[in-house]
């Protein structure tokens, strides 16, 4: 019979939750600023087409509807897709096996427009 190891603290320096959300929201300021206007656009407008849907959806299927380019970096979508959460135009739904082959099916998130924002648009 095996055990797992197990520490009862976590040992000093190795998990530090606020430094890597701080890290993380660093790294996507630095990847926004970083995102040509036109790019930024053009994905925007490509996320509130798909939200008015109301059906999930991940970065992969803007770029197979045509509606925007792949980015320069995949950096990019991140900041892409909380902008349009924070406006309230998509939600979180869940996660999928990404349908970008570049990714060998890694995991990534899915989307969906708001309700909130799907009556707005058809109003």
């Amino acid at each position: 019979m095996t055990e797992q190891l197990q520490f009862h603290e976590p040992v000093e320096g190795t998990v530090n939750p606020a430094a890597g959300e701080t890290a993380k929201a660093d790294g996507m300021a630095l990847a926004e600023a970083n995102t040509s206007t036109e790019w930024a656009d053009a994905c925007a407008a490509a996320i509130e087409k798909l939200a008015r849907r109301g059906t999930e959806f991940q970065a992969a299927d803007l770029i197979a509807e045509g509606l925007v380019d792949e980015p320069d970096s995949p950096n990019r979508w991140g900041p892409a897709f909380l902008r349009a959460a924070a406006a309230g135009v998509i939600e979180a739904r869940g996660y999928a096996k990404s349908k970008r082959v570049t990714v060998h099916s890694s995991i990534c998130r899915t989307w969906q427009g708001t309700a909130a924002y799907r009556n707005a648009s058809a109003a």
